[in-house]
């Protein structure tokens, strides 16, 4: 799975630089932020959203016999979170590579890029976790993150943009509190709704 996301991941940037290559580097750094943050969303979503709508039958059944259902969802959300970030980073060192780095505050966009993949393994973790249980998960997995993902999406946009134009990281501290508190209330419902939701 991390070999056919990694190639996922270098063959969506390589197609972006191909193109605009063609077009003599014509790209700016709004452009470059949208490309970046459009490729990490879709290899989250990938990455994450087989957390429990890509388990066998019956591996449930075992998990549920030797560990309690907010020791799996912790371990989940870690794990995701984990996968989220080395997949986040590698992205940013491949538009680096191929696209360029319209970033100044590089160390601000790294903590932006980790707060963004724990929002993205949290809310798609728990999700996942409710579609498995339904018919047509894909489809429930998609119109349930829509909201959530958003929500993110737009913070970590406006946030970029304030690294890009190299503005004091003051400007941005609203932002960054409000994507903290995001993540801590999204993991903090996951740990007290799991156990329901594992029941069934």
């Amino acid at each position: 799975m991390i070999s056919g996301l990694a190639l996922y991941l270098f063959s969506t940037v390589f197609i972006c630089y191909l193109t605009f290559s063609l077009r003599n580097n014509l790209i700016t750094p709004l452009v470059w932020s949208a490309l970046f943050w459009i490729t990490i969303l879709f290899t989250a979503v990938s990455t994450v959203a087989k957390s429990f709508i890509g388990e066998r039958k019956g591996r449930d059944i075992y998990y549920y016999s030797i560990a309690s259902p907010q020791a799996i969802i912790i371990s989940k959300i870690i794990y995701n979170f984990l996968l989220c970030s080395a997949l986040s980073i590698t992205g940013f060192l491949l538009f680096l590579l191929f696209l360029g780095n319209p970033v100044f505050d590089i160390q601000l966009f790294l903590l932006v890029v980790l707060l963004a993949s724990m929002g993205f393994a949290t809310s798609l973790t728990l999700l996942s976790g409710i579609a498995a249980r339904a018919n047509n998960s894909h489809i429930l997995m998609t119109v349930l993150s829509f909201p959530v993902v958003i929500s993110i999406l737009l913070l970590v946009i406006k946030i970029t943009k304030n690294c890009i134009d190299n503005l004091d990281r003051s400007v941005s501290w609203d932002e960054i509190l409000t994507l903290a508190a995001i993540n801590c209330l999204v993991a903090a419902v996951s740990y007290l709704l799991f156990p329901y939701i594992w029941r069934s």
